[in-house]
C-alpha cells in the first residue's frame, strides 16, 4: 500500500497510476491526482524558511508541505496556510497549481463565514435600525427581547465568524506587528464587549452612556462591521487569485503526456517520465511536450504562446521546437533536449513567479507609512473618545464618543497602503509574461520606467543574426574557391555568426575544407591558423595591419562599396600577405524598422553598437533612422560605451543577444536580452524578451510605465483615502453638519471597499495595450 502525495489516500500500488520523479516512484487513487503531481513539475523551486525540515517547494497548494508565503511581505514563508505574522493577511500557495482558482478551500471557508454572518447580521441589523425608521420593533419585542435577541443573533458573527480577526488581532499586540486587524479587532470588541455588559450588568453602565435612561448597545455595529470586512476579504480574496491568471496560462500550455519513442515502440507516457534524449512523437493538433530539434518529419508550429508571434513557424529536420507549442499540420519525430524544470516554459514559470513576489524600491514609501500607521490611529481614536467625552454637543457624551472612536479604528486601512505596490506588480509582471516580456523582478520593473537611452547590438538584435556570404573577392594570384576554402579551414574553429556564414557559404559551393592547425581566435579582430602549412589569416583591416600584412590597400575601394551597402568586410591573408574580401550580409529584421520608431515615439535616444566598420555602421543607421553609432566596438568597448553614458548621467538600457554582450547588459541600469540568445547574456539581463525582437523592448517600456503609473494610483488613493477617513471618521466636518458624522457601519465599508479597489486598479493592467 501506498499514500497518495496529493490527497492523503491509501492507495494500492497494483492497481494505482503512478509517476516517477528523481528516482522515486508515487502512487495516486486517480488520474486528477496524478495530473496534479505532474503539473507541479514546472512550478519553481524555492527553499524554505522553517529550519531543518525542508519539503519539496513543488508541493501543490492545498497540500500540507506546500510553502505558502504572504502577498504583502514576501520574505514571509511557511510550510502550510496560516496568517502573516507582520500583517496578518491569510499566506497564499507560494506555487500555483494549474486547477487553484476559485475551487480553493481558503476561499470556500471565507464564503461560508460570510454569508452565514451575513443571514445572521441581516436581522440584527434590521432590528436595532427599524426604530429609526418609526417601526416600533423595539416596542414590539419588549426592552428585555429586543437586546437579548441581538445579543443572540450578533455572538456567533462576531465570535465564530469573526474569531480569525480577533486571533490576528491578539498576534499583532504579542508579536508587535500592529496592522489592519489590531484596529478591527479592538473596534468591534469593544463595540460587542460594551453591549455584551450592557445587557448582562447593565447596572454597571455609567450615566454617561446611558440615552433616556436606557443603555445603548452596538451588536448591529459590531455584527455589521464583521460582515462588511469579511465580504471585503472575500473580494480581495477572489481579486488576487486573478493575479495568478499569467501563471496558470503558462502551466497549462504543457500537455500531461507525451509519446515516446522507445526501442522501436511508441507508448504514451506521463511527461515527468520524459528523459533528455528520448525520442518523442508529436501528431497534428497536439502541443509538443518539452524542448527538443526535429530529427524526421516537417511541420508547421504556432509559437505565439511562447513567442507571442502570430504566423506559424516552418520546421523542419535538424530545427529546434519549444514545449508548450502548438503542432498544426504534420507529424515528426523529435529528441527530446530538455525536459522539466530545464525546459523554456518551466524557466519562463520560474521567472515570473520568482518576479511577481519580489518588492519595488518605490515599496519602501508604503512601509515607512505603515510602521507609523497603525499606532497613529490608535492614538487618534484615544484623542477622539477624549474630545467628544469632553466637548461632546449632545447627550450622552461618552456613547457619543465611544461610536467615533471606533469609527477612527474601523476606518483607516493600512491593508490598502500595503497592498498597492505587490498587487500591481503581479499583475504587470503576469501580463508582460503573455507578451514574450519576461522581467526578473520589481526592481527592474521601476528602473525600467526612467531608461532615457537604449543602446542596440547590431547583430541578432537589429539584424536577424544570420548572416549569409555574398561575395568573394580574392586578388590576382589565388583563386575564388581558394580563397573561400581557406577562410573556412579557419573559420570552422569559430562561433562567431560571420564565421559560421563562411564556412555554410564554402559548403553551398561544395568546396571540401580542410583541417586547420594552431588555431587561435583574437577577440575583436578576427581568426588565424595554419591550413595545409600556409598561415592564414581572417579579420578586420585593422588588425591585419597590426601583424604587418603587406599589400593590405589593393581592395580598398570595392571594400568601400561594398561596406556602403551594409556589408560586412572581412579581409584574408595568406603568409603575411592580403589575399582578398569576403563579405557578409546580415539582413535587417522586418520588425526592426517599425521598432525604432517606436522607441522614438517614447521619446528613447538609440545608439548601436557594431564591431564593423565606420561605413557599414553609417549606412546601417541611417537606413534605420538610429541616434548615434558606434563602430569597430570590440566586446570590452561595448562595456567602456554604456558607462561612458551613465557617467553622462543617462538611464542606460542595453539589449544584445550574444555572450560578449553580458558584461555590458550587467553594467545596464536595465539589460535586455533576447531569447533567441546565449544564456550567459540572458542570466546577465534584467530583462528576456522571448521572441528576441526589438519590439519587446517597445512593449517592455511600455509595461514598465503602466505599471509603475498604476502603482501611483494606488498608493495616492490608499494615502489619501487614510488622510481623509480617519479624520471625517473623528468628526472634524461636524460643526458643518451633523449628518458628516460617519456610522462606524459606513467606515467599515469604506474601509473594505479600499482594499477591493486597490486591487481592482492592479487588474486593470491585465487589459493594457503595450505598444507594437
Amino acid at each position: 500500500m501506498a499514500i497518495d502525495p496529493i490527497c492523503g489516500m491509501t492507495v494500492d500500488e497494483q492497481t494505482a497510476t503512478s509517476a516517477l520523479r528523481d528516482g522515486v516512484t508515487s502512487y495516486f487513487c486517480s488520474e486528477g491526482c496524478r495530473r496534479k503531481f505532474v503539473a507541479a513539475e514546472f512550478l519553481p523551486m524555492a527553499a524554505s524558511c522553517c529550519g531543518s525540515h525542508r519539503p519539496t517547494a513543488n508541493a501543490p497548494a492545498g497540500r500540507a508541505d506546500a510553502i505558502y508565503t504572504c502577498p504583502m511581505h514576501p520574505e514571509i514563508e511557511q510550510i502550510g496556510p496560516g496568517a502573516c505574522p507582520k500583517c496578518g493577511m491569510d499566506l497564499e500557495p507560494k506555487t500555483l497549481q494549474l486547477d487553484s482558482g476559485d475551487d480553493d478551500p481558503e476561499l470556500r471557508g471565507l464564503a461560508r463565514r460570510f454569508w452565514i454572518a451575513a443571514a445572521l447580521t441581516l436581522p440584527v441589523f434590521l432590528i436595532s435600525m427599524l426604530p429609526m425608521l418609526g417601526v416600533p420593533v423595539d416596542r414590539w419585542l419588549g426592552p428585555t427581547a429586543h437586546p437579548w435577541l441581538q445579543l443572540v443573533l450578533a455572538t456567533p458573527v462576531v465570535l465564530w465568524a469573526g474569531w480569525p480577526f480577533f486571533e490576528r488581532g491578539f498576534r499583532s499586540l504579542v508579536t508587535g506587528h500592529l496592522n489592519m486587524f489590531t484596529l478591527i479587532a479592538i473596534g468591534t470588541g469593544a463595540a460587542y464587549l460594551s453591549s455584551l455588559v450592557a445587557v448582562l450588568f447593565p447596572a454597571v453602565i455609567p450615566h454617561q452612556f446611558r440615552h433616556d435612561g436606557g443603555v445603548p448597545v452596538y451588536f448591529e455595529a459590531a455584527a455589521v462591521i464583521i460582515t462588511l470586512v469579511l465580504l471585503g476579504q472575500l473580494l480581495e480574496l477572489r481579486a488576487r487569485h486573478r493575479t495568478g491568471a499569467a501563471i496558470r496560462e503558462l502551466l497549462s500550455l504543457a500537455p500531461p503526456a507525451a509519446r515516446v519513442v522507445r526501442r522501436g515502440e511508441e507508448r504514451e507516457v506521463p511527461l515527468d517520465e520524459v528523459r533528455q534524449g528520448d525520442l518523442v512523437r508529436v501528431r497534428p493538433g497536439e502541443k509538443i511536450p518539452v524542448d527538443g530539434r526535429l530529427t524526421e518529419g516537417g511541420s508547421s508550429v504556432e509559437e505565439s504562446m511562447i513567442t507571442g508571434e502570430p504566423m506559424p513557424v516552418e520546421k523542419r529536420v535538424g530545427d529546434a521546437v519549444i514545449g508548450g507549442t502548438l503542432n498544426q499540420t504534420g507529424s515528426f519525430l523529435m529528441v527530446a533536449d530538455k525536459v522539466g524544470k530545464d525546459t523554456v516554459l518551466a524557466r519562463i514559470i520560474g521567472m515570473v513567479a520568482d518576479a511577481q513576489r519580489s518588492r519595488a524600491p518605490i515599496q519602501k514609501v508604503a512601509d515607512a507609512v505603515a510602521g507609523y500607521f497603525v499606532p497613529a490611529v490608535l492614538a487618534i481614536a484615544v484623542v477622539t473618545f477624549l474630545v467628544w467625552a469632553i466637548a461632546a454637543p449632545e447627550q450622552p457624551p461618552l456613547a457619543w464618543a465611544f461610536v467615533n472612536a471606533i469609527a477612527v479604528l474601523i476606518i483607516a486601512c493600512p491593508c490598502a497602503l500595503g497592498l498597492a505596490t505587490p498587487m500591481s506588480i503581479m499583475v504587470g509582471i503576469g501580463r508582460g509574461a503573455r507578451e514574450g516580456v519576461l522581467v526578473k523582478n520589481a526592481e527592474v520593473l521601476e528602473r525600467l520606467e526612467k531608461v532615457d537611452t537604449v543602446v542596440v547590438d547590431k547583430t541578432g538584435t537589429l539584424t536577424a543574426g544570420r548572416p549569409t556570404l555574398t561575395e568573394c573577392l580574392p586578388v590576382a594570384t589565388l583563386g575564388e574557391n581558394d580563397l573561400l576554402r581557406l577562410a573556412a579551414s579557419v573559420e570552422q574553429q569559430s562561433e562567431h555568426p560571420l564565421a559560421r556564414a563562411i564556412v555554410a557559404g564554402a559548403a553551398t559551393r561544395n568546396i571540401s575544407v580542410p583541417a586547420v592547425a594552431q588555431f587561435d581566435s583574437v577577440t575583436g579582430g578576427g581568426a588565424r591558423g595554419h591550413v595545409e602549412g600556409r598561415a592564414v589569416l581572417v579579420g578586420t583591416r585593422v588588425w591585419l595591419a597590426e601583424e604587418a600584412v603587406a599589400d593590405l590597400a589593393a581592395l580598398d575601394d570595392r571594400a568601400e562599396q561594398l561596406q556602403q551597402q551594409g556589408r560586412t568586410v572581412m579581409r584574408v591573408a595568406v603568409d603575411g600577405r592580403f589575399a582578398g574580401l569576403i563579405a557578409v550580409s546580415d539582413p535587417i529584421k522586418a520588425s526592426t524598422p517599425e521598432a525604432v520608431r517606436s522607441l522614438h515615439d517614447l521619446g528613447l535616444r538609440i545608439i548601436m553598437l557594431t564591431g564593423d566598420s565606420e561605413q557599414t555602421a553609417r549606412t546601417v543607421a541611417a537606413g534605420l533612422g538610429i541616434d548615434e553609432y558606434r563602430a569597430g566596438v570590440k566586446p570590452a568597448g561595448k562595456h567602456a560605451v554604456v558607462r561612458a553614458l551613465q557617467a553622462e548621467g543617462r538611464t542606460v538600457a542595453m539589449a544584445g543577444d550574444g555572450i560578449n554582450d553580458a558584461p555590458a547588459l550587467a553594467a545596464a541600469d536595465v539589460g535586455i536580452a533576447m531569447g533567441t540568445g546565449s544564456d550567459a547574456a540572458i542570466e546577465s539581463a534584467g530583462v528576456t524578451l522571448v521572441k528576441g525582437d526589438l519590439r519587446g523592448i517597445v512593449k517592455a517600456i511600455h509595461l514598465s510605465r503602466h505599471t509603475m503609473q498604476n502603482i501611483r494610483q494606488n498608493l495616492f488613493f490608499a494615502l489619501i483615502y487614510n488622510a481623509l477617513g480617519v479624520p471625517i471618521a473623528a468628526g472634524v466636518l461636524y460643526p458643518l453638519s451633523s449628518h458628516l458624522l460617519l456610522n462606524p457601519m459606513i467606515a467599515a465599508a469604506a474601509m473594505s471597499l479600499s482594499s477591493v479597489s486597490v486591487v481592482a486598479n492592479a487588474l486593470r493592467l491585465r487589459s493594457m495595450k503595450m505598444g507594437s
